[in-house]
């Protein structure tokens, strides 16, 4: 069985250089990416230009602005950045199969027995700097035989020092004494400060012999263990600050004076203890193509091709318990170019009878051009088709009774509408938790809910049409005017109906709401209209007339 072997790839400037690819005139320009913490901005990812200026990560902004006033800033998206370090994850595979992400700059990967196929670990090496270096990034690895030990190798070296951002030798307005003090500084090792970080190893620093893991990790200062800084700094205040300074103390001491996770990381990075890399599930992916001799033109081969190509989509998605919500049609032509479209159905499925007819909608929006001559069949939305909602005996059999009943023509009916005005055009309403009648009811999109069964009673009838609340010019009275001006017409009241006290909802500061509460009339004009009108009482708006509604 060969040994087991980890590659450690941290990519230093990941930020910056994700918004530079998406804005290449940002490459030479000294760009930072700030990020809030606490009351402040600092500094979280840094071009290489800006570093070169003297900046530093976690610096607030306020001093990099005054060192650099041409500094370029971005604010940090860390969804952006996932999604970016997703893509490096993919592309990483290409060296083994077992690849984990360490969010949120690094990737871990399991070479055992993969690097021999790219001639041994010094041109895999090799060939992942070059392959960062075309993608225009940074990257800092490292190759032992745990993942602590290789995390180590990344970022730290025997020779770092303690670098620090602020040097008082450099500064010609420091005073006196501080200059003095630091010009006494010493190396990290014979007690100045500790290095976070280090400079970039060499070739043979960077990859660890098999087996000399613990002579690796010896010179290496203490913070590569992966501990936290304050516990640096304790370690470094008594003088432990390398590795190999705590691999000589007894476990025992190290546990009960700074913690079992200490003595944990320790042990994880020499090998003594075990740390399984958990590589990311890759995503379930369904698709189907299909190549032809000929390039082909008409519709009706297309559609017989498609035909062909769902037999098997379906197959496939039958054979892991799926049902496709979202179908991709991709048409390849001949001269390059590629046609594409995408339909949704009402339901999850896996029938071919039911899917066939959507795709067939989408077809003359295709254009063939000199000719197709390969098509591409994808389920890019696809959901569980064995969700079940517990429920008793004779709820379980009145809802097998009901779907028997109607079958599933309110579902295709729903996807061939939906396939040419879009799912979310198609709405129906559900009762909300809410006494405001304009509340009453919300929308939700009819593909992706079931019909409202059971409805509440409204204490009165309420409108069949209702907008938002219109002034009606009317004496000042609580009881119904018997004239009043609505939307510049006269109207004459004949009968009128109510009222209908209805309070605001005092939790919620609502604008349309601060009139106070409402008393509401059914209204019956000379002109045939039957209006819905109120009386606000007033609030911190004036009392009145109002108009929001018509029963005709």
């Amino acid at each position: 069985m060969p040994h087991r072997r980890i590659l450690s790839l941290w990519f230093p400037r990941l930020g910056a250089q994700q918004l530079i690819r998406a804005e290449p005139h940002l490459l030479g320009l000294p760009l930072a990416v700030v990020r809030d913490e606490g009351q402040a901005q600092v500094l979280s990812s840094l071009s290489s230009e800006a570093s070169k200026l003297g900046l530093h990560l976690r610096q607030p902004l306020r001093d990099a602005y005054a060192m650099c006033g041409e500094l370029i800033t971005r604010p940090q998206n860390e969804r952006q950045e996932a999604v970016f370090l997703g893509v490096l994850h993919r592309w990483a595979g290409k060296f083994s199969p077992w690849v984990a992400a360490a969010p949120p700059d690094a990737l871990v990967i399991d070479l055992t027995g993969c690097a021999h196929l790219f001639g041994g670990e010094e041109q895999l090496a090799e060939q992942v700097a070059q392959d960062c270096a075309d993608l225009g990034l940074s990257v800092r690895l490292g190759i032992a035989d745990t993942l602590g030990a290789a995390w180590a190798l990344a970022r730290f070296t025997a020779q770092d020092g303690g670098v620090s951002h602020r040097s008082g030798d450099a500064i010609d307005q420091e005073a006196r004494a501080t200059r003095s003090r630091a010009g006494k500084r010493r190396h990290w090792t014979r007690g100045g400060a500790a290095p976070r970080n280090g400079t970039a190893p060499s070739l043979q620093d960077r990859i660890a012999p098999v087996g000399k893991t613990w002579q690796v990790m010896s010179p290496l200062p203490v913070a590569a263990l992966r501990i936290d800084p304050q516990l640096v700094d304790q370690l470094n205040r008594l003088g432990l600050r390398r590795v190999g300074d705590l691999i000589g103390q007894p476990r025992a001491g190290l546990a009960r004076r700074f913690g079992r996770g200490l003595v944990d990381k320790m042990d994880q990075a020499i090998g003594s203890a075990p740390e399984p890399i958990s590589p990311a599930k890759p995503p379930e992916r369904f698709s189907v193509r299909l190549s032809f001799p000929e390039p082909i033109g008409l519709e009706e081969d297309v559609a017989a091709g498609l035909a062909r190509m769902l037999d098997q989509l379906c197959t496939k998605l039958k054979a892991k318990g799926r049902g496709a919500r979202t179908l991709r049609i991709e048409a390849h032509r001949c001269d390059g170019q590629m046609e594409w479209q995408q339909v949704s159905a009402a339901v999850a499925s896996c029938d071919t009878h039911r899917l066939m007819p959507l795709l067939r909608m989408k077809l003359p929006e295709i254009e063939a051009g000199p000719g197709i001559d390969m098509l591409r069949l994808e389920a890019t939305g696809h959901d569980a088709m064995q969700d079940r909602r517990m429920a008793g005996h004779a709820v379980a059999a009145a809802r097998g009774k009901q779907r028997k009943d109607q079958g599933a023509a309110l579902e295709d009916l729903l996807g061939r509408i939906g396939a040419r005005i879009g799912m979310d055009a198609i709405t129906r309403k559900h009762p909300a938790s809410s006494h405001i009648p304009e509340k009453c009811a919300t929308v939700l999109a009819a593909a992706w809910s079931d019909p409202a069964e059971d409805w509440p009673e409204p204490p009165t009838p309420r409108p069949l049409l209702m907008w938002p609340a219109e002034a009606v010019t009317a004496p000042d009275t609580a009881t119904p005017p018997k004239h009043f001006h609505w939307r510049g017409r006269p109207f004459e009241t004949l009968t009128a109906k109510g009222p209908e006290r209805i309070a605001p909802e005092w939790w919620l500061d609502e604008p349309a709401w601060r009139s106070g509460p409402r008393d509401y009339w059914r209204v019956v004009t000379d002109h045939g209209d039957r209006l819905w009108l109120y009386y606000a009482h007033g609030g911190t708006m004036s009392s009145g007339w109002f108009c929001q509604g018509s029963f005709s």
